[in-house]
């Protein structure tokens, strides 16, 4: 398999899409500012096993239809588009979110779990 390779913005529809996801867990208000708060936070990376730990969230499996879709995008040297999260309260039981990008975070572990993995990152506070 080929190695993962990333652009170096999110796409312009992972924002809605995060807000989507946004507003099942916050007010609207607090949607707009976190998301303005995604737009303007620098890229960092993280690897592939850090967040997935970070998030408590199960690595979905290889064939599931849209980790599939993102692997075949790895296999034919297409970037996938960096992940927008954000960030859990250590010793809350507020974890970190993964606002978009969970399906090409499992699709990169599934490549190598040490896979860096660029992101913007924002705080709810």
């Amino acid at each position: 398999m080929a190695k993962v390779s990333w652009k170096n913005e999110p796409d312009d529809h992972d924002y809605p899409a995060a807000s989507d996801y946004l507003a099942l867990l916050l007010k609207p208000d607090e949607v707009t500012r976190v998301l303005g708060t995604l737009g303007e936070a620098p890229i960092v990376t993280q690897k592939a096993k850090d967040i997935l730990r970070a998030a408590q969230l199960a690595l979905l499996p290889p064939d599931d239809v849209h980790v599939a879709s993102d692997l075949g995008k790895v296999k034919n040297n297409q970037p996938l588009s960096p992940i927008l999260l954000l960030r859990g309260r250590f010793g809350s039981a507020i974890p970190l979110q993964i606002a978009d990008g969970y399906h090409r975070v499992c699709a990169s572990y599934h490549v190598d779990e040490n896979t860096d993995i660029p992101c913007r990152v924002a705080d709810l506070d």
